[in-house]
């Protein structure tokens, strides 16, 4: 695949011959540019990538308080129903569970 096939279909990317002489001049211009362009994106892109890693510090705690919370409420219902098996059990109140599905055998 070569890279007109890439960029075919692009507006203003019909006209543009890859190498030739503007080829070359985007080419010399970058090499020009790179070292005043490279420090500039440096310095503009370091606050942003700290802002970034802040922030997904502070959304890891949030989900960390979110799990720990849910993980309790979970616990607490899990108890709560061991004692109310325990307390039936007890009282001799077992009763069958209404959602257990029926087995049937068929001979044939």
């Amino acid at each position: 695949m070569a890279l007109e096939d890439i960029f075919k279909g692009f507006p203003g990317i019909e006209g543009f011959e890859l190498g030739g002489p503007a080829g070359i001049a985007a080419g010399v211009g970058a090499a020009i540019l790179a070292p005043i362009l490279i420090p500039v994106v440096g310095q503009v892109g370091k606050p942003l990538t700290k802002a970034a890693i802040k922030q997904g510090l502070l959304a890891y705690e949030k989900g960390k308080e979110f799990f720990a919370e849910a993980t309790e409420v979970f616990e607490d219902l899990v108890a709560e129903a061991k004692s109310e098996l325990a307390q039936e059990h007890q009282n001799g109140k077992s009763e069958p569970e209404h959602n257990q599905p029926e087995i049937i055998v068929v001979n044939d």
